[in-house]
């Protein structure tokens, strides 16, 4: 920065960048804000992050400023609209604000640095390129492929509907379509109509589109089916524990050495951070010999595990891909799903539940709503025949 403030210097320009809480700005002299008086020293807030991606956006709008000085086009409100400020989705540590008005490319680049920026993001770098990857990257694509680019005006909430509505209703795209687009209007300040969390909602398996799941006796069946002791191994940890698909490679197995507690610990490195799981039904590590993961952490298949060089989706994808291999009539994910409405059967509330799995209770909630309702129902059911027994 000192650079670029030594050439304006050098050009004869008194304007400066400058950083203040972690934010860049403009300083100089401009005119009154409320047009009465002499230009003054000021100072011009870009609600830009002090990175490379800002520090380049903040030398265009230098330029502009300049430009609209020179001219005497400039105004204040128009800066108020382009600066940003107060509001930013991620923490402060967005590029945005006002970045509407700019070429769609540059929006979606400064929404992935705001993105990756947020503070939380970043103490879990592998779990935050797999979720831009996953639910974020393939529906901004889809936005750009509406073709914004060349839409003459600034991106607007007609356009983001658009996209959304090109998803099927009722479908998990759709869902998360709304999530991600939520999210860069928050982050470009775009207002959303006020039904859009009804038109992206309507994904849950309680519809009637929800597939079967396996019951445990078929699950206890179809490891039979994988020849390989190591995915056998891998498929019996989802089976027990509920886990993801990438968090089969990324626990703590020592619990499961004989003797121990068996609750497994999900690493932090993993999509959700860590968190604690108990197993359901506790007779399946020994008929699924988990075990040997307490004396042999390398009993699991060998996978790429580096971080630097991979994603968790693509750990992920491995494993759905080896159940494809086998012929399995299932996916890995009818292993989670199972694991979860076997905790609902039992009774286990449905906070410590969500919890285990790593995800949020209204997560949980929406996601099992109908095997949760039918456990109250039926609970609401026995209590009143208890009570006219009584």
């Amino acid at each position: 920065m000192r650079h670029h403030n030594g050439r304006l210097a050098a050009e004869g320009s008194a304007l400066r960048l400058e950083i203040r809480g972690g934010r860049l700005g403009l300083r100089g002299p401009l005119p009154d804000r409320l047009g009465e008086g002499e230009p003054k020293v000021q100072r011009l807030s870009l609600g830009l992050g002090a990175n490379p991606a800002g520090l380049t956006l903040a030398l265009e709008r230098l330029a502009k400023l300049r430009q609209e000085l020179a001219s005497g086009h400039f105004q204040w409100h128009d800066w108020k609209r382009e600066g940003g400020g107060a509001g930013t989705p991620f923490g402060g540590a967005a590029v945005g604000g006002g970045l509407a008005f700019r070429p769609l490319a540059e929006q979606l680049e400064a929404f992935e640095v705001a993105f990756r920026n947020d503070p939380k993001r970043r103490r879990r770098p592998a779990g935050s390129r797999s979720t831009w990857a996953a639910a974020y990257r393939p529906y901004l694509r889809r936005l750009a492929a509406h073709g914004a680019d060349q839409r003459p005006g600034p991106l607007d909430a007609d356009l983001l509907v658009e996209v959304l509505e090109s998803y099927e209703l009722s479908s998990r795209s759709r869902q998360q379509c709304g999530v991600a687009l939520a999210a860069l209007a928050r982050h470009l300040q775009l207002e959303l109509p006020e039904d859009w969390r009804d038109r992206a909602a309507g994904y849950g398996l309680h519809l009637t589109r929800f597939r079967p799941l396996p019951t445990d006796g078929q699950i206890l069946e179809l490891v039979a089916q994988i020849p390989n002791p190591r995915w056998r191994l891998a498929y019996g940890l989802m089976a027990t524990y509920g886990l993801r698909n990438h968090e089969v490679f990324f626990c703590d197995g020592s619990a499961l050495a004989p003797g121990a507690d068996r609750v497994l610990r999900v690493l932090p490195t993993s999509k959700t951070g860590e968190h604690q799981v108990w197993p359901f039904q506790p007779e399946w590590i020994d008929h699924f010999e988990l075990e040997r993961l307490g004396r042999d952490r390398t009993a699991l298949p060998s996978v790429n595990l580096d971080l630097r060089r991979t994603t968790l989706q693509q750990v992920g994808r491995r494993v759905a891909e080896q159940f494809r291999r086998y012929g399995l009539p299932i996916t890995p994910y009818d292993l989670r799903h199972a694991w979860a409405v076997r905790t609902i059967h039992i009774g286990l509330p449905d906070t410590v539940a969500a919890r285990m799995m790593g995800h949020s209770v209204a997560i949980h909630t929406r996601t099992y709503h109908h095997w949760i309702t039918r456990r109250d129902q039926q609970q609401a059911v026995d209590a009143a025949l208890a009570r006219r027994a009584g």
